[in-house]
């Protein structure tokens, strides 16, 4: 779903896209329509919701920002999609304002969730989107990548700040208002009614390595696309991944 030109982006976007295409097409297959309603909150220009367009999926995308749904709609059109993808301006945490209550068979929150002021009312409130058995994807800011590369910089009491705090920010600077750990973002997802079905590390090391070697080196960027997939699902680098992504389906009986 990255850009050909840009081949460091595929490191970012690589093992959730897999996932999620995956759980797109088991949604198909369980609701026999090819065609799926998706809910892209905080999508921005449309990183995933134009690749899941193209799959032939509606989505609707919710954004606070003008310009970045202006950057969706152009690319949408760029992609062929215009009519499949839908731009609206709003947030995640007064999404019912813009979109209707379990009107989605899936609904994605990727890099959101770290930014939000109340983080459990905003999967309360994606989750509440979903028709019954629909799809969460989420992915948000992991703790323990976060101290590994303040460590690996230097900055060693930064690290163990961020170990401590309760929110996982190293400091003032921080740009980040919260990182999450594998159980900390689990027990958020099943308290909206969503059971877990798979967790993720994303970004396990590339964002260790350096660019100049991945991209000089012949096969090295092909080499590490395929350690990153097969660490993205061993629990033991979970803990060090720079993001978390928990897919999960919406409980049948769970009222919104």
């Amino acid at each position: 779903m990255s850009d050909p030109m840009r081949p460091r982006a595929s490191l970012r976007t690589a093992v959730v896209w897999e996932v999620l295409k995956d759980a797109l097409d088991r949604q198909v297959k369980t609701t026999g329509r090819r065609s799926l309603d998706v809910l892209d909150s905080g999508g921005g220009s449309g990183n995933f919701a134009v690749p899941v367009a193209r799959l032939g999926h509606r989505v609707t995308v919710v954004d606070p920002s003008p310009n970045a749904l202006f950057a969706l709609e152009r690319r949408a059109a760029e992609a062929g999609v215009a009519d499949l993808v839908t731009g609206v301006q709003g947030d995640a945490l007064g999404l019912f304002d813009v979109v209707d209550r379990g009107a989605y068979d899936a609904v994605l929150l990727h890099g959101v969730l770290e930014h939000m002021d109340d983080p459990a009312e905003g999967v309360a409130s994606v989750a509440a989107a979903l028709r019954p058995s629909g799809t969460l994807s989420l992915l948000a800011a992991g703790l323990g990548g976060a101290v590994l590369a303040r460590a690996l910089a230097g900055h060693f009491t930064e690290a163990r700040t961020a170990l401590g705090d309760p929110a996982g920010r190293w400091g003032e600077a921080d740009p980040v208002p919260h990182r999450f750990t594998p159980d900390q973002l689990t027990a958020l997802v099943e308290a909206a009614g969503v059971r877990v079905g798979a967790v993720h590390g994303v970004r396990v090391f590339a964002d260790l390595v350096p660019g100049v070697l991945v991209d000089t080196e012949p096969g090295a960027l092909d080499a590490l696309l395929k350690l990153e997939a097969a660490a993205a699902e061993e629990p033991a680098f979970h803990a060090v991944a720079t993001q978390l992504h928990v897919l999960g389906e919406k409980t049948p009986t769970q009222g919104d």
